[in-house]
């Protein structure tokens, strides 16, 4: 349904090293690198990241998040680990997520610029 997203961020570089980190482990490489704008995904980019003067305020009761499909819930656990040290915060440790459904495996993270991103996989263990 959805061809890509971008989001603004205030700076590029940071964000570049966390996005770089954080989805390196679900098989996410910067595929696309211009002056102000990076493009990450597998075979085209589908999540673009560009600085901004006047990115949208992150809001945690807005609702707002973006979930990355993970290949095996050992992804999930090294994309929390890996966005956590590239100075993300914890937002949910991996784990199954019942509510959601029986096979529901996530992680939550907040990156530097305060976006809530999810990484999921939803295979059986």
């Amino acid at each position: 349904m959805i061809d890509h997203v971008s989001i603004g961020v205030r700076d590029l570089a940071t964000a570049g090293r966390f996005y770089d980190a954080a989805l390196a482990p679900l098989g996410y490489t910067c595929l696309a690198r211009f002056d102000a704008t990076l493009g990450f995904g597998r075979e085209a980019p589908a999540f673009w990241v560009s600085a901004s003067d006047h990115p949208v305020p992150a809001d945690p009761r807005s609702g707002l998040h973006f979930c990355f499909t993970a290949p095996t819930r050992a992804a999930v656990d090294a994309f929390h680990a890996a966005a956590l040290a590239a100075s993300g915060r914890d937002n949910g440790a991996p784990g199954l997520r019942a509510d959601y459904g029986p096979d529901y495996y996530a992680a939550f993270v907040i990156d530097p610029d305060g976006y809530r991103i999810e990484a999921y996989c939803g295979a059986a263990a």
